[in-house]
C-alpha cells in the first residue's frame, strides 16, 4: 500500500508539473495573457521576463519538492523489486534482511539518553518504553538508510528530472576550460562565503574529470554583509589583466584573506606586477564588471551563493558533486559521455546558502 501511495504520488506531482509547464510555455509562445488591469492585458512572455527571478525561485522550490518525491519513490521500487526476486513482501523483506540484527538498547544506555533529554517532567520508569521505542526506530531508520544505499550502488539508476532553467549569460565571466565544451556551468559566487570555499575542490575535481566536455564559468555576486567581498572581485579581475586570474581566484578561496592590504599581497606572491596591480585595485576600474555580475545574479533573484547554472539549469547553494555529476551527466551529448555518467547515488539537494 505504501509504495502504490508513493506511486501514486510521484505520479501526480510528475504529470502535474508537466502540465503546467506546458500550459506555461503555450502561454508564452501564444502570448497569451496572464492577467488583465482594467482593459490592460499583461501577457506571459511579459510576466516571463519581469518576473523571472521570482518564478526560477518557485520553480526550484518545486523542483525539491519533486526530487524528495521521486528519491522516496525509486527507494521503494527497489525494495519492491528486492521483495519480489525473494517471493515476500517488503515488510517481510525489512524484517528478515534489514531489521533482524537491530538490538535493543540496554538500561543504561535508555537512561544516559534519559540524563540527556532537556528538563524532564516525569521519572526514568514513565517514559523507558517511549525511550525505548524512539531509538528503536532511530536504529531502523539507520539500517533502513544503509539498506536502500548498498542497493542504490549495486543498481543503474538514471535520474532524468533536471531543475528548473533561466536565461544566462555563459559568454561573460571568467572561463576555465574549452570555449566549444557542450556544458557549461556557472558559477556565481562570492569571495568571503564559506560555503563557496568549500565547492572550490569539488569543482577542480570535476574539470579534471571532464576535460574538454566541461566550461567553467565563474560570476561575481558579492552579498551585502561580506564587506571585503565586492573589492576581493576586483582584485580577481585586476589579476586577469595580468593573465593569473584562476590562480589568483583560488589563492583567495584558500588563503580567506580578503582585505585590501591581503589582496595586494596576494599579487606580490603570484608575482604579478605590483604597481600596476595596486593601480587597478585603488582605482575601482573593475568595479563596473563587478557590479554587472552582480546585476545579473539579482535578475535571476540569487539571494545567496554559491548558485550554479548548468546548461541553464539551476543549483541553489552547497551541491555536492553526486547532484552536480548528475546534472552535467543529463546535459552532457552522448557522444561525449565516455568516462562519466548519470547514475549517481542519491544525494539531498544542498541548500545552504551564503546568506
Amino acid at each position: 500500500m505504501k509504495y502504490r501511495f508513493a506511486l501514486c504520488a510521484f505520479i501526480i506531482v510528475f504529470t502535474t508539473t508537466l502540465t503546467l509547464s506546458s500550459a506555461a510555455q503555450q502561454n508564452k509562445n501564444n502570448n497569451n495573457a496572464v492577467a488583465q488591469i482594467g482593459g490592460k492585458k499583461l501577457t506571459a512572455a511579459d510576466f516571463e521576463n519581469k518576473e523571472a527571478g521570482d518564478l526560477l525561485q518557485a520553480r526550484y522550490q518545486m523542483y525539491q519538492s519533486e526530487r524528495k518525491v521521486l528519491d522516496k519513490y525509486i527507494d521503494d521500487e527497489l525494495l519492491q523489486q528486492q521483495a519480489e526476486k525473494a517471493g515476500i513482501t517488503v515488510d517481510q523483506l525489512l524484517d528478515k534482511q534489514v531489521y533482524k540484527g537491530i538490538k535493543d538498547p540496554t538500561d543504561d544506555q535508555m537512561e544516559v539518553f534519559y540524563e540527556g533529554m532537556k528538563s524532564p517532567d516525569q521519572p526514568f520508569s514513565a517514559v523507558r518504553e517511549q525511550i525505548l521505542d524512539h531509538i528503536r526506530e532511530v536504529r531502523r531508520v539507520k539500517a533502513r538508510d544503509a539498506y536502500l544505499k548498498s542497493l542504490r550502488d549495486n543498481s543503474h539508476i538514471q535520474i532524468l528530472l533536471v531543475p528548473p532553467a533561466a536565461d544566462v549569460d555563459a559568454q561573460g565571466g571568467n572561463v576555465r576550460g574549452s570555449k566549444d565544451a557542450p556544458v557549461t556551468l556557472v558559477e556565481f559566487a562570492d569571495y568571503q562565503c564559506p560555503y563557496c570555499s568549500k565547492v572550490v575542490p569539488v569543482l577542480q575535481t570535476m574539470e579534471k574529470e571532464y576535460g574538454n566536455r566541461l566550461k567553467v564559468v565563474f560570476k561575481d555576486f558579492p552579498l551585502p554583509m561580506h564587506k571585503d567581498a565586492e573589492k576581493a572581485a576586483e582584485g580577481a579581475r585586476c589579476a586577469g589583466e595580468q593573465g593569473k586570474y584562476w590562480e589568483y581566484h583560488d589563492l583567495l578561496f584558500s588563503s580567506h584573506e580578503v582585505d585590501v592590504l591581503s589582496l595586494k599581497n596576494h599579487a606580490g606572491e603570484l608575482k604579478l606586477d605590483q604597481a600596476k596591480f595596486d593601480t587597478c585595485l585603488d582605482s575601482g576600474s573593475e568595479a563596473a564588471a563587478v557590479k554587472k555580475d552582480q546585476a545579473e545574479g539579482i535578475r535571476l533573484g540569487l539571494t545567496g551563493t554559491p548558485s550554479f547554472f548548468i546548461n541553464g539549469h539551476f543549483i541553489s547553494g552547497v551541491a555536492d558533486s553526486a547532484i552536480l555529476h548528475e546534472i552535467i551527466g543529463i546535459e552532457m551529448p552522448a557522444s561525449s559521455s565516455a568516462g562519466a555518467s548519470a547514475t549517481v547515488p542519491p544525494t539531498a539537494i544542498a541548500q545552504a546558502s551564503g546568506k
